[in-house]
């Protein structure tokens, strides 16, 4: 399948912080992804990406940000959005529609309630205000496996947490066979990502969001349910430029498996 456009990878640094990223099609408009947490990074699946994203890259010039080089331990959600943005900016983001999905969407809200400027339009996948109990556990279970540095159960728990029962099954092979490749190195930032999560509250910054707004979520969501769209929905209450869209039996990873989620975004972003 053709791509519209080649995948540059690029390298940026902001205040002694670098940060990797990569680009595809070559719009009059910027489109920022900020994808969810990985035990590995998100560079090696960019040709992947700009695939599943094509029908966005005629209209788009898309941006992709990996998480900074070398978090240090005790690393916050909002010192991740303030790195994110920085190297956003100094990559030429300047005004831009912007999709993240689960913790790329805590990034996202952040980013949109800090500096309205950057942000156009908001459509937030899979994702939450904050963690409940449930969530939180489930994160705890990712932390303990990544320290002890058991890649195959960590993965595992990962895989199972995020697609539904049958998609876990297909895919189980294919994670088995990552988990085989990740490094120490891979672990301990995972451990101060994930580590994040917890203590995140977004509810304040969506309030102050006052972009148009997309909430995507699905009914078979374990970690960030239909609950967790409808909380944010009220935090947006204010806001009379909200719209929502359900799919059905996908799991966390709508955003990834159901069919039309692309196109919904890109009329959204239209």
């Amino acid at each position: 399948m053709q791509i519209h456009a080649d995948v540059q990878h690029k390298t940026v640094q902001t205040g002694g912080v670098t940060t990797r990223y990569f680009t595809f099609g070559h719009g009059p408009r910027q489109l920022v992804i900020l994808p969810g947490l990985s035990v590995q990074s998100v560079m090696g699946a960019a040709e992947a990406v700009a695939r599943d994203y094509q029908c966005l890259a005629k209209d788009f010039t898309v941006l992709l940000p990996d998480r900074r080089q070398q978090p240090p331990a005790g690393y916050t959600m909002d010192q991740m959005a303030r790195d994110t943005a920085a190297a956003l900016q100094a990559a030429g983001c300047e005004h831009a529609c912007f999709f993240g999905a689960s913790q790329g969407g805590m990034l996202a809200m952040l980013i949109a309630a800090r500096h309205p400027q950057l942000v156009e339009k908001l459509a937030l996948g899979s994702t939450a205000a904050r963690l409940t109990p449930a969530a939180q556990a489930v994160v705890a279970r990712w932390i303990d496996l990544a320290r002890q540095e058991n890649a195959p159960a960590l993965y595992a728990a990962f895989g199972q947490a995020i697609y539904p029962p049958a998609v876990w099954e297909q895919a189980r092979p294919l994670l088995a066979e990552a988990a085989r490749t990740v490094t120490r190195e891979e672990l301990a930032r995972f451990v101060v990502l994930a580590g994040a999560l917890p203590a995140f509250n977004g509810a304040r910054a969506l309030a102050s969001v006052t972009c148009p707004v997309l909430l995507l979520g699905d009914d078979r969501d374990e970690l960030f349910g239909l609950p967790a769209m409808e909380e944010m929905a009220g935090c947006l209450q204010a806001n009379p430029r909200v719209e929502t869209h359900v799919t059905h039996g996908y799991g966390h990873a709508a955003y990834d498996l159901a069919p039309g989620y692309k196109e919904r975004l890109a009329d959204f972003f239209a």
